[in-house]
């Protein structure tokens, strides 16, 4: 379904006002729904949709996801999530999974971003350049 940049613009704002500093509240974004479907604008269709995109991409970026071929020591987890939430921001909520098929290193993965040191990535790269 193609978005008018009017129905665009007014999710962006929607999506702003559900914000509390800097974090999407999940309240506030439940209100401004009921709100939407009370009143239903016009396009009201399309800023839904729009906000539903908005809310999950925000989502996406605030979940981090940590693989290793072992399980991590407490120390070591402690010094990964320091350095995503220095990178990423507060707000940011952890899994920490175990992946044998890794055989060493890490693949962290926040959002779109991909962050891969495992021996797996190094042995395909070294695997493809030939």
């Amino acid at each position: 379904m193609k978005i008018s940049k009017r129905a665009q613009s007014d999710a962006r704002q929607l999506f702003r006002s559900c914000q509390v500093n800097g974090l999407l509240d999940e309240n506030r974004v439940r209100q401004a729904v009921t709100l939407v479907l009370a009143q239903k604008p016009r396009r009201y269709l399309e800023i839904l949709s729009r906000l539903a995109r908005l809310v999950k991409l925000d989502l996406e970026r605030r979940t981090a996801r940590v693989e290793s071929a072992a399980i991590l020591p407490d120390d070591l987890r402690t010094d990964v999530a320091n350095r995503i939430k220095k990178n990423y921001g507060e707000g940011v909520s952890l899994t920490f999974d175990r992946n044998p098929a890794l055989i060493g290193g890490l693949r962290v993965k926040v959002g779109s971003d991909v962050y891969d040191g495992s021996v797996q990535a190094r042995l395909k790269t070294l695997a493809d350049s030939f």
